[in-house]
This record gives structure tokens, C-alpha cells and sequence, in this order.
């Protein structure tokens, strides 16, 4: 299978092209034309270094027809890109956001539809059997019974260079534990979010270092996140997001790096412990791989990308108003 990695703008584009490589069942081919005014070979040295396949322009590398394509451009060329894709009759696994609005989002939607062709959002966590057994459990009702609440949390590093509400924790945190919320309540719509942030930790207006989002959803559930910079190493949500289902009859925690061997590392003085058995961007590529090969979807699709893209640019509304913000509901039409 030919897959492409678009652009080397994303700091994971890297690794995705490292990853593919190292598949026996896919032909690499790496594209950043665009390149970068401090790295310009980024991409072509990375081609270089793997010895894979290198194109100096987005026709030469959709001239190739690729199988499928990872989108790692910056936001604004993303529905460039999937729409091209689309076009080339490639199925697409994008990086969050999928673009800066709504509208766009939707476009590539429809494009990808009327293609065809898969388009799917690279959020790990929603990817692999530890997550697909969660579902199922919850979905099935006989232990939780129903569900009522979710709280969840991821507390990321603080970046090196926090210089955009992209790179602030809302932006970098909160389409992962959404997705995973989409995933377990099936899609159902979001319909009030209210949300505070503070930058105290980037010193950056606009940028924010911690935020607390509240969703209520149409059936309601409602779903506490908490997206943040800076915790201490030993903190659960450091490694991944971690969520709490709660039901009416019970409730259950699901951790997305769970501790497998801890102890004490002499050399640095801390504690130190393993947290996963599989690279989970090893797994979220293998499952899309697969799904391309078979024809379904995998892992969180572009409807999800937006319903989660509609409630992110809602709680950065409610921040700046302290208030409230209603979502518009989709209303459903009966034949």
C-alpha cells in the first residue's frame, strides 16, 4: 500500500513517517514542499535519512495516487490537501483540528463523501482493543446501567514555543478527550458548554495554560474536561487522557498509559515507571492501514472531527464572554 505524509509542519510527522516506514506492507512517499523558513529540507532529509520516496510539489505526490494520506500541514492547508486527496481517490487520516472553522471542516467532509473515501482524525486514544472493550462495556449497560457522567483530563508538557491558541492546552488537549466522549455517547450532539481558562503559565494573551470545559449533551450527559500544562511526572493524566464513566449503577476509570512497572530510577533520582506495552500511534496507523485495506472506518471519523471542532470553538466563546453558549442541535426530518 502507498501511503503519503503531507507536509512536516506537524511536530508527529516524524514519527508517522518513521512508523510507515518501518511497515513491510506500506511504500512511503514523504511530501513537504512547503518546507519551513529554519528547515527547508525538513522533509527531504527525513526522505534521505529512511531512503524512502521524496516529491517536490503536492501534484507530483497525488500524481502518484497514493492508497491513503496522513495530513500533517499546518491548519490552514489541511482542506486544501484532504480535498485533493479525496480527488485522488485517497483515503485520509488527519491531524486535529481538521481546519479553523466549521465550514471547512464540513467541506472536507463532503468531500471525502462524495469521493468515497475514508477521513479519519489522528487521536490515538480512540484506537486499539483496551478502548473498543470500554465501549462495549458501556454500551451494553449491565454493569454501568446508565451512563450520567464523564469527567476526564490530560495534562500535557507545556510546549517549547506557546505562541498561539493552537498551541495553548484547550487546543492541544481537548479534541482527545472529546473524541473519546463522541466515541462511547455514539455522536450524540452537544448542546451547552461553558468553559474557563487562564494563561498564567504561557505569559501569552490568547494562549492558554489550563482550561476547564463543562459539555452537557442532548441526551443528559454531562462531561466535565480538565486540559492543563505542567503537572508533576507522576500524575496519571501526564501520560495520556485518562476519563471516569460514571453510571447509575456504577462507574469505571479508563487510563490511557496505565502503570505496568514502576519503581525508582538511581541515575535521575525519581520515580520512573513503564506505562505502555504498544506505541499507540503504532497502533491508531495499523488500524487505519487496515480499515483502508478493508473499506470500513476507523477510530474517530470527520462527522466526529466537527461536532468536536463545534464544541472547542464554543468553550473558547464561553472564555471570553463567561457565559454560557448554546449549540445549535441538528434537528432530525421524518420521512
Amino acid at each position: 500500500m502507498k501511503v503519503a505524509v503531507l507536509s512536516f509542519a506537524h511536530e508527529r510527522a516524524a514519527t508517522y513517517a518513521q512508523l510507515l516506514y518501518d511497515r513491510p506492507d506500506v511504500d512511503l512517499v514523504i511530501a513537504d514542499p512547503d518546507g519551513s523558513p529554519d528547515d527547508p529540507a525538513r522533509g527531504r532529509d527525513t526522505a534521505r535519512r529512511l531512503g524512502s520516496a521524496y516529491t517536490g510539489s503536492w501534484d507530483e505526490v497525488f500524481a502518484l495516487r497514493p492508497d491513503a494520506v496522513v495530513v500533517t500541514s499546518e491548519v490552514e492547508r489541511r482542506r486544501e490537501l484532504v480535498e485533493r486527496a479525496a480527488e485522488a481517490g485517497a483515503h485520509v487520516l488527519c491531524e486535529h483540528p481538521p481546519a479553523a472553522d466549521e465550514a471547512d471542516a464540513e467541506a472536507m467532509v463532503t468531500a471525502c463523501q462524495e469521493a468515497g473515501v475514508q477521513l479519519s482524525l489522528a487521536s490515538p486514544t480512540c484506537f486499539g482493543q483496551a478502548f473498543a472493550a470500554l465501549r462495549r462495556e458501556i454500551a451494553g449497560g449491565e454493569v454501568l446501567g446508565r451512563l450520567t457522567t464523564i469527567h476526564g483530563a490530560y495534562n500535557k508538557p507545556r510546549p517549547a514555543r506557546p505562541h498561539t491558541a493552537e498551541s495553548g492546552a484547550l487546543a492541544a488537549a481537548a479534541p482527545y478527550l472529546l473524541d473519546m466522549v463522541d466515541a462511547v455517547l455514539d455522536g450524540q450532539p452537544a448542546e451547552q458548554v461553558y468553559a474557563q481558562a487562564n494563561s498564567v503559565l504561557s505569559a501569552e494573551p490568547g494562549v492558554d495554560s489550563a482550561a476547564l470545559v463543562t459539555v452537557r449533551y442532548t441526551d443528559g450527559t454531562v462531561v466535565s474536561i480538565d486540559c492543563s500544562w505542567g503537572p508533576a511526572e507522576s500524575s496519571p493524566a501526564a501520560g495520556g487522557p485518562t476519563m471516569n464513566f460514571i453510571g447509575d449503577r456504577a462507574s469505571v476509570e479508563f487510563t490511557a498509559s496505565p502503570r505496568l512497572l514502576g519503581g525508582f530510577d538511581r541515575g535521575t533520582s525519581r520515580e520512573r515507571w513503564e506505562t505502555r506495552e504498544h506505541d499507540p500511534y503504532a497502533v491508531m496507523l495499523g488500524e487505519f492501514i487496515a480499515a483502508v485495506r478493508q473499506g470500513n472506518g476507523s477510530g474517530p471519523d470527520g462527522s466526529a472531527g466537527v461536532r468536536t471542532l463545534r464544541i472547542i470553538q464554543a468553550a473558547r466563546a464561553s472564555v471570553r464572554t463567561g457565559r454560557t453558549v448554546e449549540l445549535a442541535v441538528p434537528q432530525t426530518v421524518l420521512p
